[in-house]
């Protein structure tokens, strides 16, 4: 099993910034995708960036140029970096791992992280 550790969120006020973390720990061979999603309330869970094992970054067209996901991948580690907040940028926001063992795909989430952007 993969436990993955977010921290980073809270409140923040619009234009601001703020950075997510997100640390994985346990049975872990090698990770490839590290991806942050979000879900606002009411809506459903939403791809916000991700990161290949190669360090190819993608990002939903709301947060292009506004957030930055990058990895520390010796530490098994994600990061998120969300600046010009915005409200609607206000959800519980996911980290999300995957490994491939013997042919096989093992998918992590974390538990989730509140952000919360209002003045």
């Amino acid at each position: 099993q993969v436990h993955l550790e977010e921290s980073g969120g809270g409140l923040v006020q619009p234009g601001g910034s703020l950075r997510l973390s997100c640390a994985a720990s346990g049975d872990i061979l090698t990770i490839n995708d590290m991806a942050w999603y979000r879900q606002a309330p009411g809506k459903s869970r939403e791809l916000v960036a991700t990161i290949t094992m190669d360090d190819e970054p993608n990002y939903a067209n709301s947060v292009k140029g506004r957030f930055t996901i990058s990895r520390d991948t010796p530490e098994n580690t994600v990061y998120l970096q969300m600046s010009s907040l915005k409200p609607e940028d206000t959800a519980v926001y996911f980290c999300y791992v995957d490994q491939v063992f013997l042919d096989h795909k093992y998918s992590y989430w974390g538990q989730g992280t509140q952000v919360t952007v209002s003045s």
